[in-house]
Parts: structure tokens; sequence; C-alpha cells
């Protein structure tokens, strides 16, 4: 894999940016975009996003965008206003053998609101 140019590997962003909230990728968009950013901006907190594939059992997959944050009290006022789950690198990468996927234990269901937010309808198909 290249070097990166400019910002973070994703090594550093789990290792300096340890508390991290998943959110389903496609109800993170449009006006949803919008309120996220507000949000961390009225804060002042720093944040890093990142992707990841989240896999069920069943064999379903969806992307999901995780919003990582160095401060811990920064990461639980963003999962208490706007959902989520709470994601561990260590744990929820197979202490980071597993980039880039998610390997959930529980069962798929699609999230189309969650908080303040909402899957625009053009998505909801």
């Amino acid at each position: 894999m290249p070097k990166r140019i400019g910002g973070l590997s994703a090594a550093r962003v789990d290792e300096e940016f340890p508390h991290q909230v998943a959110l389903p990728d496609d109800i993170c968009v449009g006006h949803n975009f919008t309120l996220i950013r507000d949000f961390v901006i009225e804060r002042q907190v720093p944040f890093k996003t990142r992707s990841v594939q989240a896999v069920w059992q069943d064999g379903k997959y969806e992307a999901w965008r995780l919003h990582c944050f160095a401060d811990e009290k920064a990461a639980e006022a963003f999962l208490h206003h706007f959902g989520g789950v709470s994601f561990d690198p260590k744990r929820d990468r197979a202490n980071g053998r597993a980039r880039g996927f998610w390997r959930r234990k529980d069962d798929y269901k699609r999230i189309l609101d969650l908080g303040p937010l909402s899957v625009p309808e053009i998505l909801r198909n």
C-alpha cells in the first residue's frame, strides 16, 4: 500500500483518536452531514472520520462511518446526541488484524432513523 500524503494513517487515527462512534454511512450524508459537522465545530473538539465495512454472520454487509475522538467525553456526548454504536478499534478489528472490516455479532437491522438523523428518502430503498 502506498504511503499516505498528508493526514494520519489508519493505525495512527486508532491510536490518537481511540474513542469511536459508528453510524451507518447512508445516514451521514446531506443535511445530516451538516448537523454532525456543526455539532463538533460548536464544541471545538478534534475528530477524524474513517470508513469501515460492517459484516454480519449471515453474510449481510453495510458501510459505516466511524467518528473518532481523542477525548472520551466528546465521544460520549456525540453518542448521546446522535446515537450509533460505540466502536473499539482493538476489540472490533480483531486486535487490529481485520483492517477495514467490523465483524458484527448481533443481528442485521437496517437503521433509517437515529436520534436527530434520518436516511434521506432517495436512499431508503
